[in-house]
């Protein structure tokens, strides 16, 4: 009497599981999940990732989710296995401390893609993505070496394997022959009472143009260069909304049209394990919006050096 029902009850459990999202790591693309450190809020690196999440749904019409505050292993692993159970198949993990925690992970969920920026992908359903830095940070260092008036520009960046910074130097160096570059690292992408202390003995100093190459401390560092009647440029994002007699441009990373980008990649059953690299010839790295300080032959001039870099690879000090 008893084996009937029991049939009757695997049956159904079953059918319940069947009726289950079950992720693919590869064919198409069924939803994306993106896990951020902080907040999607900032303004700058994390609202960016929200932004390729948004654009991701509305270009490939699928479900997407995403976590904040996913700064540890156990929290992490917790929204993996959730998103798991949505049928999330492509998960974005929205910095480089990712990549130890994918690693980690990849092998217990084989049908889901992980990827990271700036980090080293170890495994075949992980990828991390890494901007080209060092042609941005060029010419962003030669738009300081033109308008600077003291001859002293400065850097302001997290860490020292930043390839803007040393681009930046040489940029600065090729506009200006008689330039002094002055460079200094905060060891973190947020502490803005570092990069604050920095820039106050930068402007003793003389400079008056600053490169804060750190995204969570580069907006107070721009707004006190405005406080102070300084040039800034702007990092990650277009900051001329920041003061366009202040930002003279911006080096930008257009990482909401990475994530399009990858997607499609993805979605094709294109995308590739390991490390990838981006720059301007993807049309994902771009300088932003001139100050209308900046003369009209000088943009012509640089402008034409990055179609030329484009094409070639080459910059202009090669």
């Amino acid at each position: 009497m008893w084996r009937p029902l029991a049939i009757i009850v695997v049956l159904f459990a079953l059918i319940f599981a069947g009726c289950q999202p079950i992720p693919s790591a590869s064919g198409r693309l069924q939803k994306v999940g993106l896990l951020v450190p902080d907040t999607v809020n900032d303004q700058v690196w994390g609202t960016k990732g929200y932004k390729g999440l948004l654009g991701i749904q509305s270009k490939f019409d699928v479900d997407v989710f995403y976590k904040e505050g996913m700064n540890s292993k156990a929290a992490v692993r917790q929204a993996v296995e959730e998103f798991q159970h949505k049928g999330v198949n492509l998960v974005f993990g929205h910095g480089s401390e990712y990549a130890e925690y994918f690693n980690e992970l990849a092998d217990e969920y084989p049908n889901m893609h992980f990827v990271c920026f700036n980090g080293e992908a170890k495994k075949k359903n992980v990828t991390s993505l890494n901007f080209k830095g060092n042609a941005m940070g060029f010419f962003g260092g030669m738009v300081a070496g033109h308008m600077t008036k003291t001859n002293k520009v400065g850097v302001i960046a997290a860490f020292e394997w930043q390839p803007e910074v040393n681009g930046f130097f040489e940029g600065a160096l090729y506009e200006n022959e008689k330039v002094d570059v002055k460079v200094r690292f905060v060891q973190h992408w947020d502490d803005v009472d570092a990069a604050l202390k920095v820039f106050d003995e930068m402007i003793a100093e003389g400079v008056d143009v600053v490169y804060p190459a750190g995204d969570g401390f580069n907006v107070p560092v721009i707004e006190k260069a405005k406080e102070h009647g300084l040039y800034a440029i702007g990092y990650v994002s277009d900051q001329a909304d920041l003061g366009r007699l202040t930002v003279l441009t911006s080096t930008v990373q257009h990482v909401d049209r990475l994530y399009e980008l990858v997607a499609g990649q993805f979605q094709r059953g294109k995308l590739k394990s390991g490390n990838l690299y981006f720059d301007f010839e993807d049309g994902v790295v771009t300088l932003g919006k001139f100050s209308p300080l900046v003369d009209e032959p000088f943009r012509k001039k640089i402008e034409q050096y990055i179609e030329r870099y484009k094409k070639t690879g080459k910059l202009p000090n090669e």
